[in-house]
This record gives structure tokens, sequence and C-alpha cells, in this order.
């Protein structure tokens, strides 16, 4: 292990070093300064710096980055210069001989109001936008999530994989958190995968990927952070879009966009409605060794038939106080309904490969879910010095209702033996209180102070009836059971950031108490427990010449059980398969370190980070048998969480953009990790100690391509493999799929069409083998959805360039101090 972090180090300081080389040279002066909004007085990132040698003609320059800064290196000589930034005003300074290094300090730019009443196509790219710190996903005009939603749109994030069933994981780690607009959301659900798939694709206006968050963020997730932004245009008078979708399998749906600005008021929409028709299949082959199993091989193929209707609306206002103060207040509410049918058809074999049972079990479940939020939110900018308070005040509930009736049908004999009734029930309700002040001193210090409150309060209730028409039994409830689960966490958070020189640190330490009461139906007392932590961050920014940074992060963060982690009454996916949580479960803590390195040619971005995390007390999930069996001869296995291992994880990452030609954009992204996993389970039953222990090498790449063809066309080609991997028990085969898109502006660019094949191959389904010692072997593959096709005509009307808002650019949560 020490061997292959070594290695690592070693190759990640090579290239930096390769990169950052450069030849001295005594004639050469640095033009500096910094850019700021005259109005508003904040930092303009990305504005341009153009260098033109008036005896050459040649032209060089570099663009600001986050702090609104910018150091451009050059030979003497006459120069104009030029500083620019997209709907501003440009200043210019005339020829001038420079021949020692020049500092123009600040430079104030203004909105250019004639640009501002251009008609023009808003947010017309989607772009990757690597910062230190993190890296911005902009949804602008991406042709292959055009009717697609949440867990689409995170599937092109660089950094994140979305699996076939809709989980999330980031650097290959699934315990990452996911925010809306900086705060936990019930938008989110206590079913995340199902929830991201109820926001539509066009709510969205960017994701922020953070590895290594600063004292600000909350601790949960131990792979780091998501943050989704919602859309609240801003743009002066009345604008808008409407979109119209058309798909196959069936899929309808509609989304309208807009917002109404005048000089103190901007109120803002974003709704979508769906009707989904999502087809998916599954397979799976089980062999059991077990001398009381009554089948030695059971094979299972499912056929889902999917049906979703939804309806997602944001609505708000912000009210402007004064040019450096507002209130925002926002209302988003999301309702689903569904109705799937879930065939299952089941062949059963003895030793000899004869067939003894063929039955069919058709799942006929209906599900209706309902998500509130209520957000208010002050923020106020005081004297343009950076100087900021901001207060948010959050709300949200959410409730999901299960209905789920089940026939088991004897095909051998076209009789029904059986019939369950499940029912479910999943409720959450949650508040949140956040404070953060800043308060810069001079131009390179500053301190930040906060707090946050947050409050869930869970409660899930399953019940399991089943009426026996094979033995003549009347009906009985199997399982019922009730459990509610509160969590309340108040936190406190200090940091200090600096820059000296090209150096910049920002560290931060952060205290998290937590109180905790479970209650369930079969227990009279409820358990209560709490516990505090601090989670002490560090980032440090090496800036080694314009352009090209080096970038050192360590943060400590946790992963807290909560839900069907610790519910200990069983609930399950089929009669063989049960699922129980584990009521004693603890935090899993993790210590994460990243070290990055960051270069930008005119051309070509290229985004490297070497990374360690380690984690004592890491959950496993173990699959056992029960020693017991269904009525139809199967063995149940039970599968349940426990504090098991201590986990390292190394990895290589690198996002790249590059840009060959105009009309050719490509943006990709590679990681490769190494997971070592230490620990024993010992079975209770059996007292036979089971080896956890294993070592896994897996990678991840994604290469997204747009091109410009004439006639204004546009041509994208996203492709994902997914490398091998496996765990104690199960190994995954690599997954590829590819997504094809093409759109073309109409009506003078107020409109485009756009066609879309999503998974072009139909080839992205899971395909595993799970083994259980002495027990069982088991091949299975899943096919959450298959190929989807989608027709989208989108119309906007008074959509104006985007103009600089105030306070703008520190919104949602993101970072003051660069480090």
């Amino acid at each position: 292990m020490k061997k292959n972090i070594l290695f690592l180090f070693c190759f990640f300081l090579s290239v930096a070093n390769f990169f950052s080389q450069e030849n001295s040279d005594a004639d050469q002066i640095i033009i500096s300064g910094k850019v700021v909004d005259a109005v508003s007085n904040q930092p303009l990132e990305y504005a341009t710096i153009v260098l033109k040698n008036t005896k050459t003609n040649k032209i060089s320059g570099g663009i600001t980055n986050f702090e609104g800064e910018f150091s451009v290196k050059s030979p003497k000589g006459f120069y104009e210069i030029s500083v620019e930034f997209i709907s501003f005003e440009s200043k210019k300074y005339p020829n001038k001989n420079i021949t020692s290094n020049l500092n123009l300090g600040i430079i104030k730019l203004s909105e250019d109001s004639k640009s501002l009443s251009e008609v023009v196509i808003v947010a017309e790219k989607t772009t990757v936008d690597i910062r230190l710190d993190k890296k911005v996903f902009n949804i602008g005009k991406d042709l292959s999530i055009r009717g697609g939603n949440a867990s689409d749109v995170l599937g092109n994030v660089p950094s994140v994989q979305v699996d076939v069933e809709g989980n999330v994981s980031l650097r290959g780690n699934e315990n990452v958190t996911i925010l809306i607009d900086g705060r936990p959301s019930a938008l989110v659900g206590i079913n995340g995968a199902n929830a991201l798939r109820q926001i539509p694709a066009e709510a969205i206006e960017k994701i922020e990927v953070i590895t290594s968050p600063s004292a600000r963020y909350d601790a949960e997730g131990t792979a780091g952070i998501l943050n989704i932004i919602l859309r609240k245009n801003k743009l002066v008078g009345f604008n808008g879009s409407l979109q119209l979708d058309l798909g196959y399998p069936t899929r309808v749906g509609g989304a309208f966009n807009a917002n109404w600005r005048t000089d103190k008021w901007n109120f803002f929409t974003n709704t979508g409605l769906r009707y989904n028709e999502t087809p998916g299949n599954a397979f799976n082959d089980a062999k059991y060794f077990s001398p009381t199993a009554q089948n030695a091989r059971v094979i299972e193929q499912r056929n889902f038939d999917r049906l979703s209707r939804s309806l997602f609306t944001s609505f708000g206002a912000e009210y402007y106080i004064k040019d450096n103060s507002s209130i925002i207040g926002n209302i988003i509410f999301n309702n689903g309904n569904d109705d799937d049918v879930n065939t299952n058809v089941i062949d059963r074999f003895d030793t000899n490969g004869n067939l003894t049972e063929a039955t069919k079990r058709i799942e006929n479940e209906s599900e209706d879910e309902k998500r509130i939020q209520y957000t208010l939110d002050y923020v106020n900018n005081f004297d343009k010095t950076g100087k900021k308070l901001s207060v948010n005040l959050q709300y949200s509930t959410e409730a999901e209702d299960i209905n789920n009736n089940i026939p088991e049908i004897n095909r051998l004999i076209n009789f029904t033996d059986e019939i369950e009734l499940v029912l479910e029930d999943q409720d959450e309700t949650s508040a949140l209180l956040q404070v953060d002040y800043v308060l810069p001193v001079g131009e390179n210090i500053q301190y930040e102070v906060g707090y946050r409150g947050n409050y869930r309060d869970l409660f899930n209730g399953f019940f399991l009836e089943q009426t026996d028409f094979k033995n003549n039994k009347p009906t009985e409830t199997l399982l019922d059971n009730s459990f509610n689960y509160k969590e309340l966490i108040n936190a406190a958070y200090f940091q200090y950031g600096q820059k000296f020189n090209k150096i910049s640190f920002l560290a931060g330490l952060r205290y998290e108490y937590t109180s905790v009461e479970i209650d369930q139906a079969d227990s009279n007392t409820p358990k209560k427990s709490s516990y505090g932590n601090f989670f002490p961050t560090l980032n440090l920014g090496f800036e080694l010449k314009d352009g090209e940074n080096i970038t050192l992060g360590y943060n400590r963060r946790v992963r807290r059980p909560r839900g069907r982690s610790l519910n200990p009454f069983p609930s399950r996916s089929s009669e063989s398969n049960i699922y129980t949580g584990n009521v004693n479960l603890n935090p899993v803590f993790t210590d994460a370190i990243d070290l990055g390195y960051l270069k930008r040619w005119d051309k070509f971005t290229l985004s490297t980070s070497l990374y360690y995390n380690r984690s004592e007390d890491n959950w496993e999930r173990i699959q056992e048998d029960t020693g017991e069996i269904t009525d139809n001869g199967d063995p149940i296995t039970r599968r349940f969480p426990i504090n098991l291992s201590l986990e390292e994880r190394i990895g290589f990452e690198f996002t790249l953009n590059y840009r060959p030609f105009k009309a050719w954009n490509i943006n990709s992204d590679f990681n490769l990790f190494h997971t070592t996993t230490d620990g024993d389970y010992v079975n209770p039953t059996t007292n036979v100690p089971i080896s956890f222990d294993f070592e896994n090498t897996a990678f991840f790449i994604r290469l997204n391509q747009k091109i410009t063809l004439p006639s204004k066309i546009d041509l994208q080609i996203n492709s994902n493999y997914s490398g091998a991997n496996q765990n104690a028990q199960s190994s995954n085969q690599g997954i590829f799929s590819m997504n094809i898109a093409a759109s073309k502006d109409l009506f003078n660019d107020k409109a485009s069409l756009s066609f879309n094949i999503d998974d072009v191959f139909n080839a992205r389904r899971r395909q595993s083998t799970t083994i259980i010692p002495g027990f069982s072997e088991q091949y299975s593959e899943f096919q959450w959805r298959e190929r989807q096709i989608t027709l989208s005509f989108v119309y906007r009307f008074n959509q104006q360039k985007t103009k600089k808002e105030r306070g703008e650019r520190n919104e949602n949560g993101g970072e003051d101090f660069e480090g």
C-alpha cells in the first residue's frame, strides 16, 4: 500500500514539474491588477486581459482568477492593453513602453447598456468550470439531458457516477452529501435515487462538485459534496422559456421557466410536468449448496413496467432592500404518482436439473409522494469590501405512501397460490437555520464564523399480510412495524484565510453536536444518544504562475446512520431476500487528503488530483443464510449493516477541457482508485469467522464531445465506461454506455429543436456475481431503464444577456476566499 502511495505521489509531482517548467528571461515583465464590477465591487472571474505588442502586432494575455486578480508575464515592449468582460464595457490603456513590472491596481468595469438590450440566447453552452476548490458544471445547452431529470444531469458531471439504479457516487464512493442551493433538503428525499428523478433537468442551473469542503459546509458525506443550484433567473424585464418533450417509450413533458425583474423586485418560477413510461428488466440465476435448500437452482426473469406522473414547481420573489442587500422567499412543491406492474417469472429445479415448480409473481405497486419546501434568505454585502452577512431559514416536509398487491400464480396449473399486500408509509419533516458572517481585514485576510441548526424527523411504517389459497390458510399478518428517527445537529464553525503573495490558505474548525432519538413500535423505551465531534479543515493554494496552481486540502468528515440502516425490524424486496437495519450502528469517521494541480492554456485546461481517504469502523453489508426457507422451498438470505472494517482508498483523477477548433469542444475525466478493506465477521449461529479482507482497483472514464455543424446544427456525443469492481462477496462487470443528441436553432435563434438517444446500444445494465461460501452462488443482471429516445422543442422569449447581479457571485454556499 505504501509503495502505491509513493508511486502515485512521485508520478503526480513529475506531471506538475513538467507543466511548470519555464525558461527564465531577464527581459520579461509582469503586468498585474484586479478587475471588479463598478457597481457591486464584486470581483469578475474570467475577465480577459489582452496585450497587443504594437511593434510586432503579437497578441498575448490572460484571464482573472476567482478573486478577479491577474498576473500576465510578457517581454518588455510597447503595448496596448485591453481589459474585457462579457456584457461590460472594456477598459483600454493607450500604447505605452513597458520596461518594468506594472500594477494596474483595481480596474472597475461598467455594464454595457447597449449590449444588455440585444436579444440573444442565454446560457448558450454547457461548460465545465474547473476551479481550485471545486468543479462547476453549468447546465446551459446540454442536449443530452433535454426532458431529463437531476439524475441524468449528475451522470454528465465530472467525478460523479450514477449507477443503473440511480445511486450517486463521487470518485467511486457512494457516501456523498447532496445539497440543494447549499443546504440539506427534503427534495433529495428519503429515497435519494427516486427523489432525484423527480427534479426536472430544466430546473437546474449548475452543479458544484466539492471534494475538499471547508468548515463552512456540513461534515456529513465522507466522499464530499454535490451542490445542486436551482434556477432563479434575474434578467431585467419579463423573460422566460417554454419546453415541450415527446419520447419513446412514452414520454410526454413540458417545462416553463420565467422571471419578471423590476427595480426593486424579481419574481421567478420553474415548473415542469412529466408523464413517463420507463420499462426495465432483471435476471437472476441462483445455485444453492445449503443442505436445507429444497431447490438446487432458481432462475428469475423480471420485467418492470413503470408509469410515473410528476409535477415540480418552484416559485419565489427577491426584494432588493438596498443595492447591497436583499430578501429571497422561495416555495418548491413536488408531487408524484407512480403505477408500476412488475412481473417476475420464476423456475425452480432440483439437483438433477428437473423443473419442480414454475410460478409468476405480479407486483401491482402504486406510490404517491409529496414534497414541499419553504425557504427565506437574507443577504447583506454591507460596504462592498467583501463583508457579508447571510441568514437562511428552511422548512420542508416529505410523504411517501406505497401500496403493493402481489398475487403469486402457479404457471403449471394456472392457479393463484397466494396474495400478499404490502403497505409502506415514509414521512420526513426537517427544519434548518443557518447564519454566516464574513469579515475581510485588508485585502489579504478574511475571517468567517457561522452556525447551523438542522432538525430531522423520519418515520417509516411497514405492513405485510398474506392470504394462502394453496394451503387454505386465512389472511394473516406477517410483518407490522413502525420506526421513528429524530435527529438534531447543532454546528458552529470558524475559519481564517490569508494570502502571502502566491500562497493562500484557508484553515477552519467545525464542531457538531448530534442528538438522536429512536422509537420502535415493539419497544416501550426510546433509544437516545448524543455525541459531539470536531472537524478540522485546511486548504492550501500555491500559484506557480498565471493559470497554474497546486492545492493541498485536508478535512475530517462523518457518515451518520439513519432511517433504514438503523431499523432492526425486517423488510423485504422478495420472499427470499430480507433486509434488517442495525440499531447499534455507529457513525463512520473519515480523514481525507487531496493534492490537486490545475493548469490552463489557451485551448486546454487540465485538473489533476491525488487523493487518500481513511475510514475506521467502516460499514459492511453482510449477506448470510438465515437457515429458513420460503413456502416454495427457497433459502432465505438476510442482509444487514455492521461496523466491521478499516477502509483505505487512494486514487488519481484528471479532468480536462480542450477546444482544438472553434466548432469542437471536448471535456473528459478519468478516475482510478484502489480500495483496501480489513475486517472479519463471525456468524453468531455457526461461530465461524468470515474474512472481509479484500483489495479492489477500479476506474471510470467519461468523454463528452460537442461539435457545431453547418446550418447551426449542434451534435453532442457522451461516452461513459465504468470498469469492473468487486467487494468481499460480490464482483461487477464493466458497463459502457453512450448518448447521442443533436439540436437545430430556429426562428432567429429564438427556438431550438433537439433529438436525443439515451443509451444508444441499450447496454447500461449491471452484471454481477455474489458468492456466499458453502451456501450459494448467484449471477444477476439489472437494467433500470431501457434505451430512451426524446424529441424536445424549446422557445425563448425576451431573453437577454445575463446581467451581473448584486451579490450574485457568492450565493448558494460558494466560497469567498480561494484557498
